[in-house]
C-alpha cells in the first residue's frame, strides 16, 4: 500500500508490553544487585512509547495478564500516552512477560521470562474489534507471529490493515526462545515480510530469513525490489543500508558512552518513523532513528529511556555527525 500512510502520525502496533525489571546500581551484574528499577518493556510497547514522545499517537493491540504486573503494564500505558482500548486482561495460567536485565554491556545479562506469555494468547477477535481506518500505519513485531493463536490473530491483522489502506511496518525481531523451531520461524517471518511495506531487521534476522547469513543483504535487496518500499539492513556498529526506489542508503551511527545494549533498534523504529511521519527526507529519518538508538543505550531501562523531540533535537545538536560507513 506504499509508505503514505505513516505521515498521518497515527500507528497501531502489535505485540507484547511487559514489565523490566533493571538491577542496581547500574553497572552491576544481576547476581550482585541491591535493589531493581521497574519500568515498561516489551518491544512493541517500546516502540509505541518512543512514537507517542516524538509527537505521534499510538495504539497498542496485545493481551496482559489479569494480575499485579499486568495492572502496572495497563497502568504505565496510560502514563505514557498510549491507546490500550484494544490490551484485554486474560485470566488463567498465562502470565505477563518481565525481563531481568543489567545496565552494562560487558557481562550483560538478559534473563527473559516467557513461558505461558499472556500475549500469545491475542486472538482473531482482538484485531477484529480495532477500527482501522482511524490510522494510517500498523507497525508489528516478528514476535507476534512466534505461537498460536496470536500468529493467526496477526496475520488477519494485517490482512485487516492492508484492506483499510494502511502501510504496514514490519520489524524482524527474531528470537530464537520465543519459537517451537528455526524452520517454522524461517517460513513465518518470510511470509510476514512479503506483506510489509517497510522492513527493519539486522544482518543476522535477514541472514535467517534467507537460509544463510551471507545471503542476508541480497534477501534484504530483494525485498526492496520486489514487495517493500522501504528496507532498512542493520549492521550494527557498522551502520545501516536502507533501500528505497531503486537506491541504496549508506549510513552511521552516533558513537556514545553505552550502558547496555538493549532497547536501540525499537527506538530506531520509532524515531525512523516519527521522522517521516514529520515530513522529513528518507536519509534524515535513518539519521534520526540513529540517534534515538544511540540515546537509549546510554540510558537505563527501555521505555523511559525513550527520546522526546527536544532530547533529540539536543543530542543532535551535540554530537558529531554519525560515523561515514
Amino acid at each position: 500500500m506504499g509508505i503514505d500512510g505513516i505521515a498521518t502520525g497515527r500507528f497501531v502496533v502489535l505485540g507484547r508490553v511487559g514489565m523490566d525489571l533493571t538491577a542496581e546500581p547500574l553497572g552491576v551484574a544481576t547476581p550482585e544487585a541491591k535493589g531493581m528499577m521497574v519500568s515498561m518493556g516489551g518491544s512493541s510497547a517500546n516502540i509505541a512509547a518512543g512514537l507517542v514522545k516524538l509527537g505521534c499517537e499510538a495504539a497498542l493491540i496485545t493481551c496482559v495478564s489479569d494480575d499485579a504486573v499486568g495492572w502496572y503494564c495497563l497502568n504505565q500505558l496510560d502514563a505514557y500516552g498510549i491507546d490500550r482500548t484494544h490490551v484485554r486482561r486474560i485470566r488463567g495460567e498465562e502470565r505477563t512477560s518481565l525481563a531481568v536485565v543489567d545496565a552494562r554491556v560487558e557481562g550483560h545479562n538478559s534473563v527473559i521470562y516467557r513461558n505461558n506469555a499472556a500475549d500469545f494468547q491475542m486472538v482473531e477477535e482482538d484485531v477484529e474489534a480495532v477500527d482501522y481506518g482511524a490510522f494510517g500505519a500498523l507497525v508489528t513485531t516478528g514476535t507476534v507471529f512466534a505461537a498460536e493463536p496470536s500468529r493467526s490473530a496477526a496475520f488477519r491483522a494485517l490482512e485487516l490493515a492492508h484492506r483499510a489502506g494502511l502501510t504496514i511496518v514490519f520489524d524482524v525481531d527474531y528470537r530464537p526462545y520465543s519459537w517451537r523451531s528455526a524452520e517454522i520461524a524461517e517460513t513465518v517471518l518470510s511470509r510476514a515480510a512479503a506483506l510489509s511495506d517497510v522492513i527493519v531487521g539486522n544482518d543476522e534476522e535477514f541472514g535467517f530469513m534467507a537460509g544463510a547469513i551471507a545471503k542476508g543483504l541480497g534477501k534484504a535487496r530483494a525485498l526492496a525490489a520486489d514487495t517493500a518500499d522501504i528496507v532498512v539492513y542493520k549492521r550494527g556498529p557498522d551502520g545501516a543500508i536502507t533501500f528505497a526506489d531503486g537506491t541504496e542508503l549508506h549510513t552511521g551511527i552516533f558513537r556514545v558512552d553505552a550502558l547496555k545494549p538493549t532497547g536501540a533498534g525499537d527506538s530506531f523504529l520509532a524515531g525512523m518513523l516519527a521522522s517521516l511521519a514529520d515530513g522529513r527526507p528518507l536519509r534524515d529519518a535513518v539519521r534520526r532513528g540513529s540517534a534515538c538508538a544511540s540515546i537509549v543505550v546510554a540510558r537505563p531501562g527501555c521505555a523511559p529511556a525513550m527520546p522526546d523531540r527536544a532530547e533529540l533535537d539536543a543530542f543532535l545538536a551535540t554530537h558529531s555527525a554519525p560515523t561515514e560507513i
